[in-house]
């Protein structure tokens, strides 16, 4: 794991394996290829600095957290990146032959998965995470197929203790 923490401003790839962005920095839990940060994503924190990202990806890795991790893991995703920043996710549509296929997927989300991290929304009461705000067309929060996968662009807004 990384004994330290990781310095300066850039973009993270969270569970990149070896598919990581170019313009990323990886993080994976595994050393391989195009991985800088070697760290368990489900350990808090991750060694980044508070406000150091403009972009956090996830791309299909969600499914792999530990269900009860979720918003600890969003969480920490809105203290890593910058004012403002941009949280993009992928995932297989919870449900979907997609989903099933991987036999360590454990955490489905769906359309309205996202809502308990929009606030103002009924579902963000339940557990009042650190905010978020859509980043998609008007009237869009997220992009998605019951067949396919789920697609969520998420902007870091302020938070206000409440």
């Amino acid at each position: 794991m990384t004994k330290k923490k990781v310095k300066g401003k850039f973009n993270l790839d969270v569970g990149c394996g070896e598919n990581c962005q170019p313009g990323f920095v990886g993080m994976d839990i595994r050393k391989v290829k195009g991985v800088e940060i070697v760290h368990d994503a489900e350990k808090f924190p991750w060694p980044v600095d508070s406000d150091s990202c403009s972009v956090v990806i996830m791309s299909h890795f969600v499914e792999h957290i530990k269900p009860w991790l979720t918003i600890k893991l969003m969480d920490e995703c809105w203290r890593v990146l910058k004012p403002d920043g941009l949280l993009m996710i992928s995932t297989p549509y919870a449900g979907s032959f997609r989903y099933y296929q991987d036999p360590t997927h454990c955490n489905p989300w769906n359309e309205a998965t996202v809502e308990y991290f929009l606030q103002g929304t009924p579902l963000y009461s339940v557990y009042k995470p650190k905010p978020w705000r859509p980043e998609m067309a008007p009237n869009a929060q997220v992009f998605w197929a019951i067949d396919g996968d789920l697609e969520i662009a998420l902007r870091k807004v302020k938070w206000v203790k409440q």
